[in-house]
């Protein structure tokens, strides 16, 4: 029942967003984890349909792992059908994408193998995942039991199986999990079949070790931290009326592409009006959905907005209150006073506070420079009496 002695440590690699090397034994497991956007989403051309993946571990085991020199080729059987073990034994974990919208990549690589590198790579994806930010439910951990079998009677199992053990016995049963259930299991075996009692006692003997592993791992990261890697893009959402989608991409994506150029963030737009902003710099992230949500929120009469003049007409001016949006002011709401000539007050380009007075049925917006500025007088008289 005995475990190989267990060596745990994070943030090996400074430049990735998370990493941690997990060894047990003579097997040992590298393990990085980057985090993206949803373009980095992983597109697969399932059987029956198309679909893609927020969350990929990729499993690779290297000749050198084993002392061998063949050359390296593409995944074979064993990187993928390891690869995907690990993957479903930590996706359960996982945060809900409404929570943490990141795309995960973990790469686990073998640097030594002697027995189960698909649970190291479940247990260094675990710590891996803490040290980058990722907020996972509960922290998993693996461990493969062996078997050897005389007769129905008479059978011994064999946790945490090397080499050997795993060659010359007759199973290799894989069991990942928290301390509260099981996430993922493999089953091989080399006989016709084992009995109820050998799975129980199998699972029972499974669930010691993986505790007692999982003791060993908490004690290099506790818990997720609490923030992510200064290398990880920032990603912000906000949700839009999806019929003003077209508003927010604009003629030909004049209007999303400006927002992108300016800010340097990047924009993504799902047909429900979910909008994801990206940045590595979260000052642009901020900055992208500020102008997003000035663009797309609903103009609201009684509410005062600093816009600029992109038109002087005799009647009045033309403000933009929002990108591609604005209203009229007319002459008679410029000022306080008699305006003769519109010039006279304001040119394009002009920076103008204004109230918005009305919203007409054809959604034409008018404003009163006038009344803001009564506003803004009325506001400051109390600030005056109380000094």
């Amino acid at each position: 029942k005995s475990l190989r002695s267990i060596e745990c440590e994070v943030d090996l690699l400074p430049r990735v967003h998370g990493s941690a090397l997990f060894q047990r034994g003579e097997t040992q497991a590298l393990v990085t984890v980057t985090l993206g956007t949803g373009k980095d989403e992983q597109r697969v051309d399932g059987l029956f349909e198309e679909y893609s993946k927020k969350f990929m571990l990729d499993y690779y085991f290297p000749s050198f792992s084993v002392g061998e020199v063949r050359p390296i080729r593409g995944p074979g059987r064993r990187e993928i059908g390891h690869g995907a073990l690990a993957e479903r034994s930590v996706k359960p974990v996982l945060p809900d994408p409404d929570v943490f919208p990141y795309t995960i990549r973990v790469i686990s690589d073998i640097l030594e193998s002697n027995g189960s590198s698909s649970m190291a790579s479940v247990c260094g994806a675990t710590l891996g995942l803490m040290a980058a930010g990722v907020p996972i439910t509960n922290p998993v951990a693996g461990i493969s039991v062996g078997l050897v079998k005389e007769s129905e009677d008479k059978w011994t199992l064999l946790t945490d199986i090397i080499g050997d053990e795993d060659h010359f016995g007759d199973m290799d049963f894989k069991i990942a999990g928290s301390q509260n259930g099981i996430t993922g299991i493999q089953l091989d075996l080399k006989i016709n079949g084992i009995s109820p009692a050998i799975i129980k006692a199998t699972l029972a003997q499974s669930r010691e070790a993986r505790l007692e592993i999982l003791r060993a791992m908490l004690s290099s990261v506790r818990r997720p931290r609490d923030e992510i890697s200064g290398w990880a893009p920032r990603l912000l959402r906000t949700h839009i009326d999806p019929e003003k989608i077209g508003l927010l991409i604009g003629p030909g994506g004049k209007t999303i592409r400006s927002i992108q150029e300016t800010t340097g963030a990047n924009v993504e737009v799902e047909d429900d009006g979910t909008v994801t902003v990206a940045s590595h710099d979260a000052e642009s992230a901020t900055s992208a959905l500020a102008k997003i949500e000035a663009l797309t929120a609903s103009i609201q009469i009684g509410r005062i907005y600093e816009g600029r003049v992109t038109s002087v007409k005799d009647f009045g001016a033309f403000i933009e209150l929002v990108p591609g949006k604005d209203g009229l002011c007319h002459i008679s709401e410029l000022s306080n006073e008699y305006v003769g000539n519109v010039g006279d007050v304001c040119r394009v380009g002009d920076t103008m506070r204004v109230k918005v007075i009305a919203v007409d049925e054809q959604d034409r917006v008018k404003l009163s420079r006038r009344a803001a500025m009564e506003e803004a007088t009325a506001d400051a008289e109390p600030a005056a009496e109380t000094e």
